[in-house]
């Protein structure tokens, strides 16, 4: 069996760019395309039993399915395989945690490049992903 590539998906140049990365870098690896749909934590969950209570999860995943549909539909058309997964949850957690119940040996993200304040505010799921994936991380960074 050949090497299994994870790459992260969210609808960004950034994400086109490590899907690109991906497929140029690792053409013989079996690529999957992963997606998670982010429901809030803490204290909407406190009041909430399901995500489908969540406003706006079903548009979420009708989204997160329409993108990995499109991302599939592009890889195909230029020759390649492409396994798509839809998760829910935390990005950076459901990322590592799928890559590592699946035994991936790679995982290819794209980078938002946020510095200072920015990356403070808004969090930066490539770098928790680095921080916490115990295989190989590649960061593709695009502007």
């Amino acid at each position: 069996m050949g090497r299994k590539t994870l790459v992260a998906i969210d609808g960004s140049p950034q994400a086109e760019a490590a899907l690109a990365y991906a497929l140029e870098e690792f053409p013989e690896s079996a690529i999957t395309a992963v997606h998670v749909v982010q429901v809030p934590e803490g204290y909407w969950t406190a009041f909430s039993d399901s995500t489908t209570k969540v406003p706006g999860y079903e548009d979420a995943v009708a989204h997160g399915e329409e993108l990995l549909e499109s991302v599939a539909e592009t890889v195909a058309d230029e020759g390649h395989a492409l396994e798509t997964v839809l998760k829910t949850g935390k990005p950076s957690r459901e990322l590592v945690d799928y890559a590592i119940d699946e035994a991936f040996e790679q995982i290819v993200i794209g980078s938002h490049g946020r510095h200072g304040v920015d990356r403070v505010m808004l969090g930066s799921v490539s770098e928790t992903v680095v921080r916490r994936a115990p295989m190989t991380v590649i960061v593709v960074h695009e502007e």
